[in-house]
């Protein structure tokens, strides 16, 4: 009857887990990264990239121009002597004109094509920046998710040492019937048990705030039954780093380097073509005081060389900004190494831990079972061998703990090398 009692509960306790919810770590940073809100960004980024290229590109179309003017001058060319048929003397003083240009661009030096270069490589930036936020995020979903773990070694420890004092108890109530042991063995046990049941309690509860931590993360509701797979251990030999902070970096040099190939469009001439219509007094002919339609076509030449009184400043200043960057690199690549020296010596340690648990595991058993059997004997207190029965639990929760911290503290140099 026991064993058929025992496999009818294993039995509902498999059915029950399996239809709890199961999640692993890498789901939950998956969805941690579809719910943080800065990935919209990402469809921002793209739709300004294209809205402000398309603006750019409209710059190579023909511009028309509408212009209108209306003057008058204190002095206009007079003729020394009237011209037969003119009827005029001169110019006159008050003139009018209304214009329409088309301008097309021939060649504007390469100032649209650096601006649409520029234009890629900010968005390329943004988005590589994004791309760190999102990575940092996942540090965080690592610190939860493996606390999570770490308070479930914690309770199946507890359930462990309720059930082994609930069976001292048992023991304990014989030995005051046999008269080995007083009322004051058996609360002495009542105490153990009432304990562990509170830290139970708090174990629960500190569950299921790291729970709700974690539904906040990934916009999913987890209820308090959520089992949480614990992750394989990965490889701690990586050196190379693939960080997402070092493609930003790069996408930083790349934004200065074509800024500084922008600044040469400074200097270079531009050609267009050009053709004008107008309406006015005087038109083109001069001589005929009356109102106008007239048309010019032609072809413009530009030359500016403002630029050039800036341009050593203007490449100085990008490339300290350059050296910034790199200065910025270097310190980021410095304190990860850091911090992979500082991982390294804590997996090793936890690693060397761990072989010792066994055995400290295997020493605090026998002790205990000493204790047993004195306190059977009457050649020991009951206190004293809950105290053992206190030492053996704590050292298998270490052991748990340990190992728990050790995948943690693996997960973790991952995420610092990616």
């Amino acid at each position: 009857m026991p064993m058929i009692r025992i496999f009818l509960l294993l039995c509902a306790w498999s059915l029950n887990a399996i239809s709890q919810a199961q999640i692993t770590l890498e789901s939950c940073k998956q969805q941690a990264r579809e719910n943080y809100p800065l990935v919209r960004q990402y469809d921002l980024i793209q739709l300004s990239e294209q809205y402000t290229l398309s603006n750019v590109a409209k710059g190579n179309l023909p511009q028309i121009s509408i212009s209108g003017k209306i003057s008058y001058q204190s002095e206009a060319t007079t003729f020394p002597f009237e011209i037969p048929g003119l009827g005029m003397k001169g110019l006159p003083k008050d003139q009018y004109q209304a214009l329409i240009e088309i301008k097309q661009n021939i060649w504007d030096g390469g100032k649209i094509r650096n601006q649409k270069a520029q234009i890629k490589a900010e968005a390329e930036e943004h988005e590589r920046q994004l791309d760190t936020s999102l990575y940092t995020l996942e540090e965080r979903v690592n610190q939860v998710f493996f606390g999570i773990l770490l308070l479930d070694e914690q309770l199946a420890q507890n359930v462990l040492l309720e059930e082994e004092l609930a069976r001292n108890q048992k023991t304990v109530e014989a030995y005051r019937i046999n008269g080995t042991a007083n009322d004051a063995d058996v609360d002495a046990v009542k105490v153990e048990i009432l304990q562990t049941k509170q830290q139970r309690i708090q174990l629960e509860n500190n569950r299921m705030a790291y729970l709700r931590m974690l539904s906040l993360l990934t916009g999913k509701e987890l209820p308090a039954q959520t089992l949480l797979v614990r992750p394989d251990p990965v490889a701690t030999n990586a050196s190379e780093f693939n960080r997402p902070e070092l493609r930003w970096y790069e996408a930083q040099e790349q934004t200065v380097a074509v800024q500084r190939k922008g600044l040469q469009t400074g200097y270079l001439p531009a050609f267009s073509l050009f053709a004008q219509g107008a309406y006015g007094n005087p038109g083109l002919d001069i001589l005929k005081d009356k109102f106008r339609t007239y048309y010019l076509v032609g072809a413009r030449f530009t030359w500016n060389f403002g630029s050039l009184y800036t341009l050593k400043n203007d490449r100085k200043n990008l490339d300290n900004r350059i050296q910034q960057i790199r200065n910025e690199r270097d310190l980021f690549l410095f304190n990860t190494h850091l911090q992979l020296a500082e991982e390294d010596g804590t997996i090793q340690s936890l690693r060397q831990q761990m072989k010792e648990d066994e055995e400290i595991i295997r020493l605090r058993e026998n002790i205990r079972r000493s204790a047993q059997a004195k306190v059977a004997n009457g050649t020991m207190s009951v206190s004293d061998m809950l105290k053992e029965i206190t030492a053996e639990n704590i050292a298998r929760q270490a052991k748990a703990v340990h190992e728990v911290q050790w995948l943690m503290h693996l997960h973790q140099r991952k995420h610092l090398t990616n």
